[in-house]
């Protein structure tokens, strides 16, 4: 069947790739469809437990997306009456933002006391006051003073403020919400900083790392594709010195990369920042079934063949190796189907669907275009042949070395592996060129940390919350919380009632406690909100019948461990303290700090099917149960290495890094069974014992394996360069091990090969130009 297809293939080159170019652009057509969804939630699974919480919790009360306005004068004092009516203007233009609902600033704060009988609510830096040093004092002392503006809206030392604009996005069209929410701020950004030199405006918050996940990958793509196609393209022209033979490739790097784009787009995905790195990774792997494809048809080229035996001859011996790489790779891929976050999903999905696309236009349209363009080889002779016959009689007579060598280096790496911390912080998943990250970093250093954890406190009764009973446990729960080593702020209900009860005591700070009373806490509540302004409510605080309550904790950037580790404490407290409450803890970060775990565990299940399909596939293929189960260890060692070496280099396994052995455990398999069926060929077709066998595998694939490998490694270490965390050091990890994997095909697999695949032949040891096809 395959002569078939090769002969038709050969004999009517120009018919194959007008085919292959129709199909290619019908598939292409569905890149049309393909759209760029932002929101940090589309790395969670619908069932995930913490998504559904925090979608839960958002329903009960306000959401709590927001776009932080860091405001930094020139002077460092934000106490003067340019700067407060500058953050007048700014909270007010604020309001115009698309689907703002609150803007909360350190003018605009609902300020109470008392004036004889009356309670006074009004703005902490009214529009037409005037403000002398009197009133400046006035506003610093009660901000100072104030638990919910501290630390939160302007820093203790009065250089930092911050504007912080709820927005409620209606998610119909999440795509272009997110875009038209970022513009309105930029705009207003740039305005304020325009028209007052020195003043600095920095832009954090949710909405903003949600926009940030999408110019990344965007930005990545701009960058990271055009470098990676002229790291292939100068990597072939001077490693195999074809221009034909790179043209080819290229052309069916961009024919896979497109189709499987386009069957995306047909599917109904969406793009998210580790989706989007798929043409990036089905770049580098198409390259690889060419270069075998190339580097044969060169070897018979250099002998004296003719272009269409030889090539024939190439498609012949490389079929199998080939396929079986392919679908290897793409099974490894498919694994990241088990993976809990969906953008990972997607992501094993397309490059699988790249992959096979990369073999079918590799036998198919890459021979027709190779039987079109002219290619010329040079002839030489054995001698001038390359350095991979140097390296198999290094190995041959070292053999007795490098096993135990190599195993000793191989178990001390594994042995790393337990050592790594699965760990994340989000915010660290933008490096610091990211205007996003710089931002949240100074924010963390100068006011208050991104880290939220939103914490549900249900009474179980209407109206529950004015219970004292329930207000004493909420302000024992707030007071503790507030005094963890991990804490900047906590906005908590508490606060705001010790602050009415003094207001309705002639301002008697003695006064400033809970009411112990109810049907007081319901009346003062009741006043209180009357009093507010439009946006200004308490319904981020309280749900409508006033039997929960939110308090928000802001943590300094905690690192997955930390929080999961706070949350468990939080839930400990009130276990001990107040088990009659119901309590649900949730957040967007607390939300990134388990789904890594939760991931982990999830891939283990895929790389065990991978594993299990992968050897079945191997065994059948090499027809050889015992091939199949050597072929086992130069398979899962260079991952595990790999983790291993991670650990020496950074510790922290996050996102990211979870599907890392899932994707290259197919990538790997590559240089094995390349290695192990010229390996098989020299045995079973040419009579040659282990030893000349081994020469026989490095001498005709071992410049293959090396300058795949070499193309691999550079196309994931420019994916490596990434802004993006996720796709950089799952890039600079997934480089990692297929470099080990090189290493242990031709260091450690062959000595395994001579160990276990004795033979006894009484003629002498053949060498590699003996065993010549």
């Amino acid at each position: 069947m395959k002569d078939k297809l090769f002969a038709v293939v050969l004999r009517h080159p120009v018919l194959i790739l007008l085919a292959c170019l129709i199909l290619t652009a019908v598939a292409t057509i569905g890149a049309k469809n393909l759209v760029f969804k932002s929101d940090y939630r589309v790395f969670f699974s619908e069932d995930n437990p913490q998504l559904v919480a925090y979608e839960s919790i958002q329903n009960i009360f306000n959401k709590s997306d927001n776009v932080a306005f860091i405001v930094i004068p020139a002077d460092g004092d934000i106490y003067t009456p340019e700067h407060l009516q500058l953050l007048n203007q700014i909270t007010t233009d604020a309001w115009q933002i698309p689907y703002s609902t609150r803007v909360d600033s350190v003018t605009n704060y609902q300020h109470t006391w008392a004036d004889a009988d009356d309670m006074i609510v009004e703005d902490l830096v009214m529009e037409e006051q005037t403000l002398d040093v009197s009133a400046l004092d006035r506003i610093r002392e009660i901000v100072n003073t104030e638990p919910i503006l501290l630390n939160k809206i302007a820093s203790a030392k009065g250089q930092v403020s911050l504007v912080n604009v709820t927005v409620q996005l209606p998610m119909i069209d999440p795509v272009a919400e997110v875009p038209e929410v970022v513009t309105k701020v930029r705009e207003i950004q740039q305005k304020y900083m325009a028209e007052n030199p020195g003043l600095e405006v920095k832009l954090s918050g949710i909405v903003m790392m949600n926009n940030s996940f999408a110019e990344s990958a965007l930005k990545d793509n701009a960058t990271l594709i055009p470098i990676m196609f002229g790291v292939v393209v100068l990597t072939m022209l001077f490693l195999l010195r074809t221009f034909s033979g790179t043209l080819s490739t290229v052309i069916i790097i961009a024919a896979s990369i497109m189709a499987a784009m386009g069957a995306a787009g047909w599917s109904g995905m969406f793009l998210t920042g580790p989706s989007a790195s798929a043409p990036t990774m089905i770049l580098t792997l198409a390259v690889a079934d060419c270069i075998h494809i190339l580097s044969t048809m060169f070897y018979e080229m250099r002998r004296g063949i003719a272009k269409r035996d030889a090539l024939l001859d190439s498609l012949r011996i490389n079929f199998q190796p080939v396929m079986l790489t392919s679908v290897t790779t793409a099974i490894g891929f498919l694994s990241m189907n088990f993976s809990d976050s969906p953008p990972f999903r997607d992501l094993g999905n397309i490059v699988a669907v790249g992959v096979m696309l990369a073999f079918v236009f590799s036998i198919t349209l890459f021979p027709a275009l190779l039987m079109v363009l002219p290619v010329r080889v040079k002839e030489v002779k054995e001698e001038d042949r390359d350095w991979t016959r140097s390296l198999a009689a290094f190995v041959t007579a070292k053999r007795r070395i490098l096993l135990p060598g190599m195993s000793v280096i191989m178990l001390l790496l594994i042995a790393l592996l337990p050592m790594n911390q699965l760990n994340d912080d989000f915010v660290k998943y933008f490096d610091t060129s990211v205007p996003f990250r710089q931002a949240t970093d100074y924010m963390q250093d100068n006011l208050s940390g991104m880290t939220l954890m939103e914490i549900s406190v249900d009474s179980g009764e209407s109206s529950g919350i004015n219970d004292p009973a329930f207000l004493k446990t909420l302000g024992e729960f707030s007071d503790w919380l507030r005094a963890q080593p991990e804490t900047d702020h906590v906005s908590t209900l508490t606060d705001t009632l010790k602050r009415l009860n003094k207001n309705m005591h002639g301002d008697d700070q003695s006064y400033y406690r809970l009411p112990d009373d109810r049907e007081l806490s319901a009346q003062y509540l009741l006043l209180y909100e009357m009093s507010l302004p439009y946006g200004l409510d308490l319904n981020n605080q309280l749900n409508v019948d006033k039997s929960s309550v939110r308090v928000v904790g802001t943590f300094k950037n905690l690192s997955s461990n930390e929080l999961v580790s706070l949350e468990e404490r939080v839930q400990d407290w009130f276990a001990s303290h107040a088990s009659e409450y119901q309590v649900m803890t949730t957040g967007p970060n607390l939300m990134f700090a388990h789904i890594s775990q939760r991931n982990i565990k999830s891939m283990l299940s895929g790389i065990a099917v991978a594993l299990v399909l992968i050897s079945l596939l191997l065994g059948l293929a090499l027809r050889s149960l015992r091939f199949g189960l050597i072929s086992l260890l130069p398979n899962l060692a260079p991952a595990a290495m790999g983790f291993g070496l991670w650990y020496l280099i950074d510790g922290q396994v996050g996102l990211g890094l979870s599907v890392v052995a899932g994707m290259t455990l197919g990538i790997v398999v590559d240089d094995t069974v390349h290695f192990l069926s010229k390996y098989l060929y020299a045995r079973r077709h040419r009579g040659a014992d282990s030893v000349a066998a081994v020469q026989y595998a490095f001498g005709s694939v071992g410049r293959a394996l090396w300058v795949t490998t070499f193309v691999l490694v550079c196309g994931f270490m420019v994916l490596a360069q990434s802004s993006f965390k996720l796709n950089a050091d799952m890039g600079f990890l997934t480089a990692l091990t297929i470099l080990i994997a090189l290493i242990v095909d031709f260091l450690f697999l062959p000595p395994l090969l001579m160990l276990f695949d004795k033979t006894k032949l009484d003629v002498p040891v053949k060498t590699v130009q003996g065993v010549e096809k």
